[in-house]
């Protein structure tokens, strides 16, 4: 391995892992504050998901004996709206450096006035098929939510927390011990 690219390694590795460290610190102050703050302030509640906005929630699919995995805990961007649910951008299906590349990709794309006034990302499926040379591993993130399968309550994420949230290992992988596949979770 050269000695450039063995700096640019450390480097990298170095600045995620203090991202990281920052990442832990605000989770741990948002836990430990639950008490002291309103926690609506902290993630904001709704009654559904917000096209462009950063969710959580608890998932329980309908076809959860057929898949070999899934996320129960979503951090999903939603993209277009259904009657019976939603398709969305789950972060949590890439590695966490390549979780915060995507978010500035989407933002990237995104007009920035709009984006400054409505703290949403302006998505549509069609925008991300577009631009999806540019947006590296969108299309293993994007995953149907049926709302009869959605188990808590709906919370937004303050996009100035975007970065912490999409560090922290909140995704909760549930693999299917009766069905036969190559490989495992992605994260």
């Amino acid at each position: 391995m050269s000695n450039r690219f063995s700096k640019l390694l450390r480097s990298t590795a170095m600045d995620l892992s203090n991202k990281s460290k920052d990442s832990s610190q605000w989770y741990q102050d948002t836990v430990s504050n639950m008490g002291k703050r309103d926690p609506n302030k902290i993630f904001e509640k709704s009654s559904s998901p917000q096209i462009g906005a950063l969710m959580l929630f608890l998932y329980d699919p309908k076809y959860k004996n057929t898949l070999p995995f899934y996320d129960a805990h979503p951090l999903v961007f939603p993209v277009e709206m259904y009657h019976d649910g939603f398709l969305g951008i789950n972060l949590h299906y890439l590695p966490p450096l390549a979780r915060v590349n995507m978010m500035k990709g989407l933002v990237d794309i995104n007009d920035n006035d709009k984006y400054i006034q409505n703290k949403k990302l302006v998505l549509t499926y069609s925008l991300l098929k577009y631009y999806s040379n540019q947006l590296r591993g969108v299309e293993n993130c994007i995953k149907r939510y049926l709302f009869n399968h959605v188990r808590s309550s709906f919370y937004q994420v303050d996009p100035q927390d975007w970065e912490k949230a999409a560090l922290l290992p909140l995704q909760k992988w549930n693999v299917n011990p009766n069905r036969r596949y190559a490989g495992s979770p992605p994260y």
